[in-house]
Order: structure tokens, then C-alpha cells, then sequence
């Protein structure tokens, strides 16, 4: 890690992305609505299941293609029913969608604690863009 002096303030920038995240240090989940990830750097995050379901790294995560454009949309209300380990570098969340394909890795908990934000932001701009909503679609 490296760190920046800027006009009194002392600012700490994470490695660049060349290098590794850093370690985990704690994970917890709590069902139905988040997990909970501590890394040795002293990030915390805190996960939404709306948005580890949209940022599934599972290969078919249920995605509908609109204009070119994989898009999930109607998973506000999804939640977590468990998680298993998957060796020692992540674990397999089963939503009860009942989608559970995809291996959520330690580093990939990184990026998206990180960027969760961004990630958000550029999710919920790709379903206004789409007319689509988080909300689920009415059964008729």
C-alpha cells in the first residue's frame, strides 16, 4: 500500500491492480439480506443480496439480453438462503431465486466492496436506459 500527503490530509491509496487484494481477515453472512467482509487492509464491507445477485460471476445468472446488453433487473426483494466454502478462496451463494452457480472469491469480494458504488450507480442507469425496474414482475 502506498500513501499520499496532499495538502495536510493524509490519504491512502490501495495497491495498484497488478497486485493481489488483500487478505480476508473476517466474513459473516446474514440471511436474508447481506454478507459482511473484513480484509487485513481494514476494508469492510457490507453486501447487499440485490447486488451480489445482479454481480453474480456465475456464467448464466439468469440474465435477459436487451439491445446487445445483458441486463438482471426485478431482484429487489431477492434474498440469501445459504452459503457453502469453496476451498480455502470462496464460497457459493444460494439465493432463493434459487440461483447458486456462481463461486464468489475472496478477491472478487474486494472489487465489488470497493466499487460498490459505481457498480450501483452504472447497474441502476442500465435499467432506466432499458425501461426495466429492481422490482419483480407481477405473476398474471
Amino acid at each position: 500500500m502506498q500513501a499520499v500527503v496532499q495538502r495536510g490530509v493524509l490519504r491512502s491509496l490501495h495497491a495498484t491492480s497488478q497486485s493481489s487484494p488483500p487478505r480476508l481477515t473476517k466474513f459473516s453472512l446474514h440471511p436474508p439480506k447481506t454478507v459482511h467482509v473484513e480484509f487485513a487492509d481494514g476494508s469492510v464491507f457490507t453486501l447487499p443480496a440485490e447486488f451480489l445477485r445482479v454481480y453474480s460471476p456465475a456464467a448464466d445468472s439468469k440474465m435477459r439480453s436487451v439491445g446487445g446488453e445483458k441486463v438482471l433487473f426485478g431482484r429487489r426483494y431477492v434474498g440469501i438462503m445459504s452459503a457453502e466454502p469453496v476451498g480455502n478462496y470462496g464460497i457459493r451463494i444460494i439465493f432463493d431465486d434459487l440461483h447458486k452457480t456462481g463461486i464468489y472469491t475472496w478477491d472478487y469480494f474486494y472489487h465489488l466492496g470497493s466499487n460498490k458504488f459505481s457498480l450501483m450507480r452504472n447497474y441502476l442507469q442500465t435499467l432506466k436506459k432499458h425501461g426495466l425496474s429492481r422490482d419483480p414482475q407481477r405473476r398474471k
